[in-house]
């Protein structure tokens, strides 16, 4: 028979430290200690609204969710319940009234010797009272210490996980940094690149257009080392020559050196419906049949005539028309508010100042017309338009001789258009 001192001490070990009674469902705390699973669930929902939940024992935060199940020391429990002793009095048994000296390890019960002896313990293990309590107890031993090891491994083992986390969350923050650089960079470098393809893109079209100017000007060197040659000789020629043909003859060479082409374009809402223009707005061409057009106020309707889209107010400009071997046409310069329905005058009164072919004749577009006496058919006709000046001139385009130039009108405070009259042949604006 076990001696009171062992088994008592037994018996505290496990025994609930809030009802002070046999653990009943017992539970585990992160800190090790154990508990009535119907106890601590008291506690916790008596304390919780208060704070941070601690062990009634120690004061180690816990969390009411992790309270883990101890079916082992349950089970431990069960038997020192029944290796219970009384001091005050002798555990005897309740068929033979022989005191319990010994323990039997398959039905987990103490037994007599005459139930030892019966048939149904002859054949099973059986202890004597105190070696089972001394098993039990080193057995209870064991597992406190398992578990006084677990709880001194947790903090450890917590900073443990929270390391893991920390280190997760910083190579996740990793990675999506450099993710984003790398993006970043990519996006740079395409930028980069198409940045240098249009620079590279602009720096062609200027060295072009140094490289036609260079050899426009080197063409124009010899011209004007004439025009230079002609005037010095003019100034060494009698005065009966008339001022005024003079200056008709140097402004438009004047104008020729200063201006460069500037881009037009012509607009379909004005052209007459036998005309045809072409998608780019660049030419437009003598179709023999009117075509199906609304009859807008902008068009013309009478005679083949179009507009262009660009118009000035102010400033120097000139354009270039391509009349090719044509036999009838006519290109110059109309202000806005030209005449659009029914026949109009072609004439500075009309509004238009322009220059025409009529079959083998050149003349310009005065009241009355001017024959032009023109030593070569041009393919190209340049048209100049100083609306300070007021005043419209016109080249031979491909030998830069002069063709016309109108006396001094009034240019300012309504839009001057480029002008063109197709009459079987075909016009294209340059460039």
């Amino acid at each position: 028979m076990a001696s009171a001192a062992p088994v008592q001490g037994i018996q505290e070990e496990t025994k609930c430290p809030i009802c002070l009674e046999y653990l009943t469902d017992p539970v585990t705390m992160d800190c090790g200690h154990n508990f009535c699973q119907g106890c601590i669930s008291n506690y916790c929902d008596k304390w919780e609204e208060y704070g941070p939940l601690e062990c009634p024992v120690c004061r180690h935060r816990i969390r009411k969710g992790n309270l883990r199940h101890n079916w082992q020391l349950g089970n431990i429990v069960g038997k020192i319940r029944q290796l219970e002793l009384n001091p005050s009095k002798e555990n005897l048994c309740e068929t033979h009234q022989e005191k319990l000296d010994l323990f039997c390890e398959e039905d987990g019960e103490a037994v007599c010797v005459a139930c030892w002896r019966s048939p149904q313990h002859r054949s099973h293990r059986v202890l004597l009272m105190e070696e089972a309590a001394q098993k039990y107890k080193d057995q209870i031993q064991l597992h406190l210490q398992s578990l006084m090891k677990e709880r001194d491994e947790i903090p450890a083992v917590k900073l443990s996980e929270e390391k893991r986390l920390l280190e997760l969350l910083v190579g996740a923050f990793r990675q999506k940094i450099v993710s984003v650089f790398k993006q970043l960079r990519q996006f740079l470098e395409d930028q980069e690149r198409l940045l240098l393809a249009q620079l590279e893109k602009l720096d062609k079209a200027i060295r072009k257009s140094q490289d036609e100017n260079a050899t426009s000007m080197s063409k124009e060197i010899p011209r004007l080392s004439e025009l230079i040659d002609e005037m010095e000789e003019t100034c060494q020629q009698p005065a009966q020559i008339p001022a005024q043909v003079s200056q008709q003859q140097t402004l438009p060479l004047m104008l020729r050196f200063s201006l460069s082409p500037v881009n037009v374009t012509l607009d379909p809402d004005t052209a007459h419906p036998e005309l045809i223009v072409s998608e780019d707005w660049k030419s437009a061409r003598w179709g023999f049949t009117e075509e199906d057009l609304p009859d807008n106020p902008e068009r013309f309707d009478i005679l083949p005539c179009v507009l262009g889209c660009e118009g000035f107010t102010s400033g120097r400009h000139c354009w270039e028309v391509e009349v090719g071997g044509g036999r009838f046409w006519a290109v110059g310069v109309a202000r806005e508010s030209v005449r659009r329905k029914g026949w109009i005058s072609r004439s500075p009164e009309g509004g238009i100042w322009a220059v025409e072919r009529c079959g083998d004749q050149y003349q310009a577009l005065t009241s009355p017309e001017t024959p032009l006496p023109l030593s070569q058919a041009p393919s190209r006709i340049r048209v100049s338009l100083d609306c300070e000046r007021g005043q419209v001139t016109f080249f031979d385009a491909e030998n830069q001789g002069p063709i016309f130039t109108f006396p001094p009108a009034s240019f300012t405070g309504e839009k001057s258009l480029p002008w063109l009259q197709v009459g079987r042949s075909r016009l294209r604006l340059w460039p």
